[in-house]
């Protein structure tokens, strides 16, 4: 029950992050914001407070109630969602998604450590996998409510609608969700300055932090831009496009995610380099994907050849989240896995919608319509250099494993 409502919340994250996507166009022309200027609110905005938060919200967790901590996230972060509807230009929309990131910065890593805390280590990622499943489901219930309440009655509705939801659920997380562990706020918990230099010590945190990070600054933009290309550069209406990537991506991201998760807690048991190959792989593959996707002339073959990608580009979500906790002992994973969302949200989100949004600006004079599709191929070669950073990883990550076997199964 407690994975179930975690993964609840976590599509209400994605949904409020993808609506703002399948959105771009309507909301660009009522507010006339430039590519820059809506990459700075679909990424930069979010990620400033998001990212710094993060730290000391997972060590507020790993001290109280984990539990308490995301259900207050939930709250804050829908009511913002609630509030973009009501923005009359850029500067009050980019303050209420300044105002979502300071909510969903107290939802990932506690959920991340409750998890971990619910799971033995030989079910650790396949249980994370289940959790992340909520990036594919959040992200294309997003696109496709977006889609057809802008349609219905206008962008604005869709926030409110998205927003109320969220609020709905929070006080159901607050009285359901139970820790396993709660009181960490024992003495065994260590100070938050004392995590982060014991993570800093292990090379197999930069580089996984690194890696996952660049891939997030690839991925973040496409989700926030794709959808502008599809009706920029293929002429598809809003409707069709909330269509046309909602499957792809509910089916690609699902079997991706959980068949990341699965992989990793099988090869895994006998060589823990395998939480790294296994990413590593797939965005090799992920990057020409991505690539010839955006470049094919026909629809249909844009649709299988981005379903393959959305499938590989976040396979990782399970097997790296597994990594980086049991890189520490657990009354500090809600502070590891905050560190570690930190680096990768910090340079995710914070540069990817944002650079891609600029380089379309760029390239505009050059290639009209299609500058934002270049944007998004240029972009795609980070898969590539996240892919050797994982490689350089997997030595140090089988040194820097901790194993916990006095973890409780459930």
């Amino acid at each position: 029950m407690g994975l179930v409502l975690l993964l609840l919340a976590y599509i209400f994250n994605f949904l409020d992050r993808q609506i703002l996507g399948i959105l771009a166009q309507p909301i660009k022309a009522d507010l006339h914001l430039t590519d820059t200027e809506f990459g700075a609110i679909g990424g930069l905005s979010f990620a400033l407070l998001y990212s710094v938060l993060g730290v000391p919200l997972g060590y507020l967790a790993d001290r109280t109630r984990r539990s308490a901590v995301v259900a207050g996230s939930l709250a804050v972060w829908s009511a913002f969602t609630a509030l973009c509807g009501a923005a009359t230009g850029y500067w009050q929309l980019f303050l209420f998604r300044l105002g979502v990131g300071v909510g969903e910065a107290g939802g990932v890593a506690p959920s991340l450590a409750l998890i971990a805390d619910y799971f033995p280590p030989d079910r650790r990622a396949c249980a994370l996998a289940v959790f992340y499943l909520g990036v594919p489901i959040g992200l294309a219930g997003g696109t496709l409510l977006g889609a057809h309440i802008a349609a219905a009655i206008d962008w604005r509705a869709a926030f409110l609608f998205m927003g109320l939801a969220g609020l709905l659920l929070a006080p159901i997380l607050l009285l359901v969700l139970r820790d396993r562990h709660p009181a960490a706020a024992s003495a065994a918990t260590v100070p938050v300055a004392a995590v982060f230099p014991l993570l800093a010590r292990k090379p197999a945190f930069w580089l996984i932090s690194f890696a996952a990070a660049l891939s997030s600054l690839t991925g973040y933009g496409l989700a926030l831009w794709i959808p502008s290309v599809l009706m920029r550069s293929y002429g598809l209406d809003l409707l069709t496009t909330g269509n046309f990537l909602a499957s792809l991506i509910l089916i690609g991201g699902c079997a991706g995610v959980f068949g990341g998760g699965w992989l990793a807690d099988r090869l895994g048991r006998s060589d823990r380099g395998w939480y790294a190959w296994l990413p590593a792989a797939a965005w090799l593959i992920t990057a020409p994907a991505y690539a010839i996707g955006l470049l094919a002339g026909d629809p249909k073959l844009v649709w299988l050849l981005l379903l393959i990608a959305n499938g590989l580009t976040i396979l990782w979500l399970g097997p790296l989240n597994a990594a980086i906790q049991h890189l520490v002992s657990r009354e500090q994973r809600a502070t590891a896995s905050a560190s570690f969302l930190l680096i990768n949200n910090l340079i995710g989100l914070g540069v990817g919608p944002l650079l891609i949004g600029s380089l379309s600006d760029a390239l505009k004079s050059a290639y009209g319509a299609d500058s934002l599709r270049y944007a998004d191929v240029a972009c795609t070669l980070f898969y590539l250099l996240a892919a050797l950073m994982l490689l350089l990883s997997i030595k140090h990550l089988r040194v820097s494993w901790i194993d916990d076997t006095s973890d409780p199964t459930i």
